[in-house]
């Protein structure tokens, strides 16, 4: 697949992804957020300022470059997505609440992510500015919001149609990801080699102290345990085809995708291994409150 092909069939994967998402959405949805305010804020913060400080942690640490890094902070500034609420169902957690917090950090992706960028950028020496430049900041929001609120629409005037396609719409959108994160991993294997040990490092540890991060962190600030689950998927589980739409087709670095496609097929060990985990205790009903 060459880098023109691929930057023409990552926005419509994450199109589709994003579809799948607001098929699944509701204003009510937006509206449960003030039910829950505590918890909300508090996975929103370990989202947008614990995550991102941990993530540059670590790629400090372990000396990654510069494309490499930039990858990483762009992953961490995207949201968790359909995925992150099937796991949050699997592991017994607040689905409605995960669908909630989704729906805002999607919305909050489009300042964020660029923010983000635009200091990843600054900071490992690649330069530019992704904020400042309203035509990159219109490609976020076209490719994150519109086919969000196109999901949603339908779901608003045709119920019955959207009940009907929000399952076959995830199975595809499961399946183009599994697809798109593969490609990219495969076409940037011969950079990806030399740094592959460092870099799949990174991402474990990333994803396992994000999942920790995410529901230590709400429970310490006495949110509910079904909600931390939540949070915890919210956190450690992220739109990797996003991040890597962002770096193939906005950046136009396509070596800056490596990091977030080794996550993305990385990040089901420890997030799978926690839901199962769960999971178990709520079968035994030795769950904490």
């Amino acid at each position: 697949m060459t880098s023109s092909v691929f930057s023409v069939v990552l926005p419509v994967v994450l199109a589709l992804v994003m579809l799948g998402l607001g098929l699944s959405l509701s204003l009510a949805d937006f509206a449960r957020v003030a039910t829950v305010p505590r918890a909300v804020v508090v996975t929103l913060l370990c989202q947008l300022v614990l995550l991102p400080a941990v993530c540059f942690g670590l790629v400090l640490l372990f000396g990654l470059g510069s494309d490499l890094a930039i990858g990483m902070m762009l992953l961490v500034a995207a949201p968790g997505g359909v995925t992150a609420s099937v796991l949050t169902h699997l592991a017994g957690g607040d689905v409605a609440f995960s669908i909630s917090v989704t729906a805002v950090n999607s919305v909050l992706a489009v300042v964020t992510l660029p923010l983000v960028t635009t200091f990843a950028l600054a900071w490992f020496g690649a330069g530019g500015s992704v904020g400042l430049q309203w035509d990159k900041l219109l490609q976020v929001f076209a490719v994150v919001l519109v086919p969000v609120a196109i999901g949603m629409l339908l779901r608003r005037r045709f119920g019955e149609f959207a009940d009907r396609m929000e399952r076959p719409v995830r199975i595809a959108s499961i399946v183009a990801v599994a697809l798109a994160i593969v490609a990219a991993v495969l076409q940037q294997l011969d950079a990806l080699l030399p740094s592959l040990a460092a870099v799949g490092l990174v991402c474990l540890l990333l994803s396992v102290l994000s999942l920790a991060l995410g529901y230590g962190v709400p429970r310490l600030l006495r949110v509910t345990h079904r909600q931390a689950i939540a949070s915890s998927m919210e956190i450690g589980v992220h739109n990797a085809v996003l991040a890597i739409t962002v770096a193939v087709t906005v950046l136009e670095n396509p070596a800056a995708s490596i990091a977030p496609a080794v996550y993305g097929l990385l990040m089901f060990l420890p997030a799978g291994a926690l839901a199962w985990s769960l999971s178990r205790r709520v079968e035994r009903g030795t769950q904490p409150v």
